[in-house]
């Protein structure tokens, strides 16, 4: 079993990318960050001139199991990712294992409550189990010659896999203001806020107007 990783590869602009992006409507130009600049970055996200948080952008190497990539992937636009193809790749792969499982919230239709299920251990058990049988009958189709874009129909949702992701900061601050909600699945809360440090440090300006910040890490 193996954990989520994100990794910051490259970053494109900074604040004052933001500024200039702005202020070329005017034909102005700054070349150090002015208080008078923060105060229009804050302008421009309290008013959602958001043009101008498109031209910063950030690349990451992501690592998640496939049923959190599938709902990550739902936000597409200003974001261009190249995902590992099991197609072409047949080594072992690897799985991703809650460290609990969580009751079913009766008062909604989606989600979980914080209570953990009785006999917990016994059911993280049963889906290790799980993975490891899928991984069996993989590894055994491969022998048999079949096609890895076949033999991969065996792997469970709980299989890792790892992408390249460059995305705006006006991408990225909507991904995360929606999926550090409380509402949102624990698993890709925990992901965003990682994204959300990450840009914090890179933009702190920008990111301050951007993110909302009033939710809580898990």
């Amino acid at each position: 079993m193996t954990s989520c990783e994100v990794a910051l590869l490259d970053v494109f602009g900074d604040d004052l990318t933001v500024v200039n992006a702005a202020r070329v409507s005017f034909a102005k130009h700054s070349e150090t960050l002015k208080p008078g600049d923060e105060k229009l970055i804050k302008y421009l996200a309290d008013h959602h001139h958001v043009t101008p948080f498109f031209h910063p952008q950030a690349r990451f190497r992501l690592k998640m199991p496939i049923f959190i990539a599938r709902e990550w992937y739902r936000h597409q636009i200003g974001f261009a990712r190249n995902e590992v193809s099991r197609r072409y790749v047949d080594t072992d792969p690897e799985f991703w294992q809650p460290s609990c499982l969580r009751q079913r919230d009766s008062n909604k239709k989606q989600g979980s409550s914080s209570t953990i299920i009785k006999d917990n251990t016994v059911y993280l058990s049963i889906i290790e189990a799980h993975s490891d049988h899928s991984l069996d009958i993989y590894k055994e189709l491969l022998k048999a010659g079949v096609c890895p874009e076949q033999a991969r129909i065996v792997l469970p949702q709980s299989m890792m896999t790892e992408f390249i992701e460059t995305g705006s900061l006006a991408a990225y601050a909507r991904l995360c203001n929606l999926r550090t909600d409380p509402t949102a699945q624990l698993e890709i809360q925990q992901l965003a806020h990682r994204i959300s440090e990450i840009l914090e440090k890179q933009f702190p300006v920008s990111w301050k107007a951007l993110f909302s910040g009033n939710h809580n890490a898990s």
